[in-house]
């Protein structure tokens, strides 16, 4: 479905008609001290269902069962207090917005959304969205869904089905020039892991070497007691074979559409799903371009080129993202996994 976001003030038309697609895994991110690329893509807006913005109340005067109550089962450092279910888009999508000076607060290098709505609809001056664009932010304009209607501006556009996405795979590539790791990878491993640990049941998960182990083994073999290993971690989904009981855990992909994740067939393995476009790469690309090899090496021997790019570091999943999703999922209450949230927060990787 395309849609036009209005001002419910006046109707003035605030955006450029847009797609519904899936709440990106690092919508909550921060990352670095520079400033990062806008996180929806151009003519695409997703709903965050969490509250956002100010105003914002502590841990301390919330209370574990007002926080639960909001879909939290761990401390955290503060909850919003702000609208839930904000619409999110790429801020070159917005039309006839200006900026209310007044609110036009930030930590570094641009807004940071810390005094609420920072921009109104240029024909009758309501407040209607939120411009985040400061550093370690993605970019973004939070639409407040009380001040904006959503109005169909097209005929439902099919959504994609899994043998489409795999004809014509989407890849997240993992490591950017020149040898840093992705931070879309790192958080949507993060997310990824939170559910692999509730799962796990805390018992020991083994990883096929490869881009897998190091996306996620050593997270694994840090975060969950030694001992014998009772689960397998495999890929799972459309294109894939399917995955025996013995397998344990398999990683799936979520619609980027819709959000749902590809379901294994019942009774075979326990599901995590993982971000479409990283577990696409994991599940069909070949970094390598393979091309005749010329010299002194044998007819028929293909070499790589270019080489692979190498990261400068180990991969580490985004820990703020990991206990995000941590502590909003109801599992942390268990007293193991909840050691695991506190000691991520007490201390870094």
């Amino acid at each position: 479905m395309a849609d036009v976001f209005a001002c419910a003030g006046c109707g003035a038309a605030l955006t450029a008609s847009l797609t519904r697609v899936a709440l990106p895994a690092r919508a909550h991110q921060r990352y670095g001290h520079d400033l990062l690329p806008a996180l929806m893509e151009q003519g695409t807006y997703a709903v965050d269902p969490e509250p956002s913005g100010p105003p914002w109340r502590p841990w301390s005067g919330i209370g574990a069962d007002e926080a639960a109550a909001r879909g939290v089962f761990a401390p955290v450092p503060s909850l919003s207090f702000g609208p839930p279910g904000t619409f999110l888009v790429a801020p070159g999508d917005t039309r006839d917005t200006v900026l209310i000076p007044e609110r036009c607060d930030g930590y570094c290098l641009g807004l940071d959304g810390r005094a609420g709505p920072n921009l109104a609809c240029a024909h009758c001056g309501r407040a209607v969205a939120t411009r985040i664009d400061d550093c370690t932010l993605w970019q973004v304009v939070r639409l407040d869904p009380a001040a904006v209607d959503r109005i169909p501006s097209a005929d439902p556009a099919p959504t994609a089905d899994w043998a489409e996405l795999t004809r014509d795979p989407q890849y997240a590539p993992p490591i950017e020039p020149p040898g840093r790791w992705s931070p879309q990878w790192e958080a949507a491993v993060a997310v990824a892991l939170a559910h692999l640990l509730a799962v796990s049941g805390g018992n020991r998960v083994s990883v096929p070497a490869g881009l897998l182990a190091t996306a996620f083994g050593r997270a694994l073999d840090g975060l969950l007691p030694a001992g014998p290993t009772t689960n397998i971690l495999a890929l799972a989904g459309p294109g894939l074979p399917t995955p025996t009981p013995a397998t344990g855990i398999v990683l799936v992909p979520q619609h980027p559409q819709t959000g749902e994740a590809w379901q294994p067939p019942s009774g075979t393995a326990e599901a995590v799903p993982l971000a479409a476009d990283v577990w696409m790469h994991l599940a069909f690309h070949d970094d390598r371009r393979l091309v005749p090899a010329t010299g002194v090496l044998p007819d028929g021997v293909l070499r790589d080129d270019p080489l692979p790019r190498h990261p400068w570091r180990v991969f580490r999943p985004d820990r703020s993202v990991l206990l995000h999703t941590l502590s909003r999922l109801p599992a942390v209450r268990e007293p193991w996994l909840r050691a695991i949230h506190d000691r991520l927060s007490s201390r870094p990787w």
